[in-house]
């Protein structure tokens, strides 16, 4: 019975012990120790968690946070469209439903249409000169209207894409009368009607199936996402050809972003911009190399298109495509002219 009380008083103790090391502690700077709790962040990307890309680029992007952040910033990564279906990630993360998110451009035509211009052919020649070009004109101001409703982290682009078909090598526009091919944005597709045959919508994660299944006759699609996405098990005939390149974005919601603390806003401004714009466009260009080292060791057949706006057969079909898709953009009101000139002063400035 006298065991009791004590009990008592060692439990009350106790309690009283952890609960203050729950509360926050004073200091002489006034701050406390809820400043250092952990701020999840949730990142949805559509590329494969075997990718360059995500191992190479986010992977050590999300642990460079953490670290810079000293724990007060944690990434958690869901590839392949994890948490937000490919062609509604910008969304996503724009109404908070994720907190950062990953997506080409080209899932949502028409929401991006002066960023698109970038993608016109004869713009750039790599990764690398792509992710400048676009990470240039969003910070000179010239593409910022478009994402006024997130915090944009950093643009990247893709490598030049080629064209990579199941049973038919295309040499010439001629070949592709009457072939499905998969289109990546409204830039590509228009490309590829005007040389006669039919562009397809396809998200990246569908694209394996639907050549299996003999829906698409092969696909506009740059060198390192054909080994990224599986494709080169099933294409064998390569026509490198650039002409389009496609843009790719990271961004935020726009509230969480503005809810934290300056000092971690900071980390996110130090892990942002035209850094990380380079830092993708060295991964993918050597990674184009790489696949299409392995195309050829694999006894692929490739043929190589590398001016194709100069280039007797492809310049109709390219020019007509860049025309209408100009033509389609100063339709809504906007000054696709001014932004295409500023898009080719902005790529001969990233030329490497």
């Amino acid at each position: 019975m006298k065991l009791a009380p004590l009990f008592s008083i060692g439990a009350l103790a106790a309690i009283s012990l952890l609960g203050c090391s729950n509360q926050s502690a004073d200091t002489t700077d006034g701050s406390s120790a809820t400043s250092q709790e952990t701020t999840v962040l949730r990142f949805s990307h559509f590329w494969p968690a075997t990718s360059s890309i995500s191992t190479e680029v986010f992977e050590p992007w999300a642990k460079q946070i953490e670290t810079d952040s000293n724990g007060r910033l944690k990434v958690e990564l869901y590839p392949s469209a994890g948490l937000a279906k490919a062609d509604v990630t910008y969304e996503s993360a724009a109404k908070g439903t994720i907190d950062i998110g990953s997506q080409a451009h080209g899932y949502t035509n028409g929401r991006f249409p002066l960023t698109q211009i970038t993608e016109l052919p004869g713009l750039s020649n790599s990764a690398t000169q792509m992710g400048c070009m676009l990470q240039t004109l969003y910070d000179d101001g010239t593409l910022a209207s478009e994402y006024e409703d997130s915090h944009l982290l950093f643009m990247y682009g893709a490598g030049p894409g080629a064209l990579h078909t199941t049973d038919k090598l295309i040499r010439t526009p001629e070949d592709m009368k009457g072939m499905r091919i998969r289109r990546p944005s409204a830039v590509a597709g228009d490309i590829i009607e005007s040389a006669g045959a039919s562009p397809v919508g396809l998200p990246a994660n569908d694209m394996y199936t639907s050549l299996q299944r003999g829906v698409v006759d092969g696909l506009s699609f740059p060198w390192e996402a054909v080994t990224a996405f599986k494709i080169d098990e099933i294409t064998k005939y390569h026509t490198n050809i650039p002409f389009y390149s496609s843009a790719l974005m990271v961004t935020m919601n726009k509230d969480k972003y503005d809810n934290l603390p300056d000092d971690l806003k900071q980390v996110l401004d130090k892990n942002s911009g035209m850094a990380l714009a380079n830092k993708v466009g060295e991964v993918f260009d050597k990674h184009d190399q790489m696949a299409i080292q392995a195309a050829k060791d694999k006894g692929d057949e490739i043929i190589e298109i590398p001016d194709p706006l100069n280039d007797p057969d492809w310049k109709g079909p390219l020019e007509r495509g860049t025309q209408k898709y100009l033509k389609d953009v100063n339709a809504l009101g906007l000054d696709a002219d001014s932004v295409y000139e500023k898009a080719k002063a902005a790529s001969a400035a990233c030329k490497v």
